[in-house]
């Protein structure tokens, strides 16, 4: 829906006036949703305001990540996935959550304040104390960073297996197509989507993006369904193709499937909890295949095994 080369963006607008040197007002971080955002950009948003000349600003930095809604974490996660399995869901997140040596549970607050800390250290000092907020104003558009394209941050997403990535996604279809960032909206416009590219969803039931929810349903004809539409997508096979794990080589198949005929042949999509794992994906260009297996709790060692012995053999094949 978004395409393979959209941007997420993030920005700080002044709500106030320039007086020499002198912001009489607060600057206001916004967020979009960009699950990539790092210190690095933060900095280079510090120097853009700066190069307007100001020196000092005498309101604050208020954070502003209203885009999504204030939910941290995904319908029917365990609660042990709450900040070790994914930071807290935010639309304004920096460094993946990280602040002080640890995964802040007011991410945006956390950003707020590193970028304080970059204004200051780019000769803008800032008076009053980093806020959340809303803004509700127009204001005056002072610096605006964007992400690498969205086929990049899905490659890392598929190939990594990220799930906080899978979450931001979703959230951001919901923010941008059903005027919601919540992952409720998100899935909706996601389950709409895969009905219009003809994927069979009965049985299936969308709960997060990650998978990590034990309330979502999937089956294995409507895997295999999507895999195929993915692989006939035209402008969008390449970046597809692209976010799924190389058996042998890289991200979560990097270290399984690593003897020929698989090596090389098999690009997959991985997925594990303890209720259920998951292999999906081609051999190259011959085969579609999708695995999936359930258990109370489920044997990962074994699952994988038999896994990549299908994978394997179907490398064989030829």
């Amino acid at each position: 829906l978004l395409g393979p080369g959209y941007r997420f963006h993030t920005e700080v607008v002044g709500t106030g006036t320039l007086v020499g040197d002198v912001w009489n007002g607060d600057l206001w971080l916004r967020g979009f949703g960009d699950p990539t955002l790092a210190s690095s950009d933060l900095e280079a948003l510090a120097a853009e305001v700066a190069s307007w000349g100001i020196r000092r600003v005498d309101g604050a930095v208020v954070a502003d990540e209203s885009w999504f809604d204030a939910r941290r974490t995904g319908p029917g996660w365990r609660r042990g996935f709450y900040l070790f399995e994914s930071p807290p869901l935010s639309a304004l997140v920096v460094d993946r959550g990280r602040y002080r040596g640890r995964t802040s549970p007011a991410p945006a607050l956390a950003a707020g304040s590193l970028l304080r800390q970059s204004l200051e250290a780019a000769g803008v000092a800032v008076r009053g104390r980093t806020r959340t907020g809303v803004l509700t104003t127009s204001g005056l558009p002072l610096a605006r960073d964007v992400s690498e394209p969205l086929a990049d941050v899905v490659r890392f997403m598929g190939r990594e297996s990220d799930n906080y990535t899978a979450e931001t996604l979703v959230k951001q279809l919901g923010a941008v197509y059903a005027g919601r960032g919540s992952t409720a909206a998100g899935t909706r416009v996601v389950r709409s989507a895969l009905a219009e590219a003809g994927i069979p969803l009965a049985g299936v039931r969308l709960a997060d993006g990650s998978g990590l929810s034990g309330l979502d349903r999937l089956t294995a004809a409507a895997v295999v369904a999507l895999l195929e539409a993915g692989f006939a997508a035209g402008e969008l096979r390449d970046a597809f193709l692209q976010s799924l794990a190389v058996a042998g080589v890289d991200g979560t198949l990097e270290d399984r499937l690593r003897a020929r005929p698989a090596r090389g042949q098999v690009i997959a999509k991985t997925g594990t909890t303890r209720l259920a794992s998951a292999l999906s994906g081609f051999v190259r260009d011959r085969y579609v295949f999708a695995v999936i297996q359930n258990g109370r709790p489920i044997s990962t060692y074994w699952a994988r095994l038999a896994q990549d012995r299908f994978a394997t053999a179907l490398a064989a094949a030829g």
